[in-house]
């Protein structure tokens, strides 16, 4: 072929991929739209105990992936599921914004090698910074900065909380001024640490108080319930966990192997928290925990966060969340279990952020007591947080 032509090919292949990129930016709310779907849009309605009762509770989620859509979170939108004006709307106190660094292509609950990543192109089309285009650990410090970012141009609606003083501050100011809202960072698998323990206190600098060992394949630290090995924790994902107590880095065991779990637990000398997920005791599927993990959770001291989508709940609605929230309170006891949604995780919710009355309520008609309901919605969390991030 003549250097003219493939000189002329490659202009045009380039020309192709940076048209592709700003299709999708210029069409991102409806690539974020359909991504992070919900059963119902607002308004939301719920009986009146249900809103009397929401409005007192403080409500905490441990789990959501806003900050890996391009939206800017102090601005209301009315797609996708989370941004700081509707957390205010649903009387959310606090929700935890779990960073995603890497994801395969074909995703899916059984098996995953860690040979794709579709984040890549996403930190290319958002304009992330070029180290965020080939490292996972820069797409985490860079994350973390857009959260703190949302934080100092807020006008005071929205915090970051880093320790336990942070939280007890933020709860005080919001006794008086509830139209107020915090966030706590954590990570979606420990593939950021790019294969060295040493980055928890990279990421721990930055702002991290939560991580997971791995997210849906696996990687240096241990294996996933849903890679290639599912293998347990390798030497350095000890070390790793022996650093994060070190600095009450919370450990995170959702999407983690049998393996991986058991050995989590075996070594762990905190509590530790499951921050999405289900129960195979109502949807019995390879994303889910059994009743023996749960039991040895409770041992553990540790939080179970359940999540609000399909595979989670095999059900859709705010009901199939609430029946699996009351069978592990039934099971280990209420203060073991509380929200996890998965917000904006590429999963259909049966409502968004504002509309977390409808849980509220769901509850109420499973018969569980009030205080056993706010406990749930948000006590848990809060106790949890004030027990085991640094001081």
């Amino acid at each position: 072929m003549p250097r003219f032509l493939k000189t002329a090919l490659s202009v045009l292949a380039f020309v192709a991929v940076i048209g592709a990129l700003f299709f999708f930016l210029a069409l991102s709310p409806l690539v974020d739209d359909a991504f992070n779907p919900v059963a119902e849009k607002p308004p939301y309605t719920v009986s009146e105990r249900a809103a009397a009762l929401h409005k007192t509770l403080t409500v905490a989620d441990l789990h959501a992936d806003s900050l890996l859509f391009g939206r800017d979170l102090n601005r209301k939108s009315d797609y996708a599921q989370v941004d700081i004006p509707r957390l205010i709307e649903g009387n959310v106190a606090l929700q935890v914004f779990s960073v995603v660094s890497k994801t395969p292509r074909g995703l899916n609950i059984e098996e995953n090698s860690a040979d794709t990543d579709s984040i890549t192109l996403v930190a290319v089309a958002g304009r992330w910074p070029v180290a965020t285009w080939t490292s996972l650990k820069a797409r985490a410090l860079y994350q973390a900065g857009r959260l703190k970012r949302f934080a100092a141009e807020s006008g005071g609606r929205f915090t970051v909380i880093e320790t336990r003083r942070d939280l007890a501050a933020f709860l005080e100011r919001r006794k008086s001024d509830p139209a107020i809202t915090a966030g706590l960072l954590a990570l979606e698998g420990a593939q950021v640490l790019e294969g060295d323990p040493a980055n928890v206190a990279v990421l721990f600098d930055a702002g991290y108080r939560m991580m997971a060992p791995t997210h849906f394949f696996d990687n240096e630290m241990a294996g996933s319930a849903h890679g290639i090995e599912k293998g347990g924790l390798t030497e350095a994902g000890r070390q790793m966990i022996r650093a994060m107590e070190e600095r009450r880095m919370i450990v995170d065991i959702a999407h983690g192997s049998v393996a991986q779990i058991d050995e989590v637990l075996d070594m762990a000398t905190r509590p530790v928290v499951v921050s999405h997920t289900g129960v195979r005791g109502t949807c019995d599927n390879n994303r889910n925990l059994g009743d023996d993990q749960l039991r040895r959770i409770a041992e553990n001291g540790g939080l179970v966060g359940i999540g609000f989508w399909e595979t989670a709940t095999c059900g859709t609605d705010a009901a199939a969340t609430a029946l699996a929230q009351k069978y592990v309170a039934d099971l280990i006891g209420v203060q073991h279990v509380g929200n996890g949604s998965d917000f904006d995780g590429v999963v259909k919710t049966p409502f968004e952020v504002s509309g977390m009355a409808r849980l509220t309520e769901a509850l109420i008609e499973t018969g569980m007591a009030d205080a056993d309901i706010g406990a749930v919605m948000g006590g848990n969390q809060i106790r949890f947080l004030m027990e085991n991030l640094p001081e």
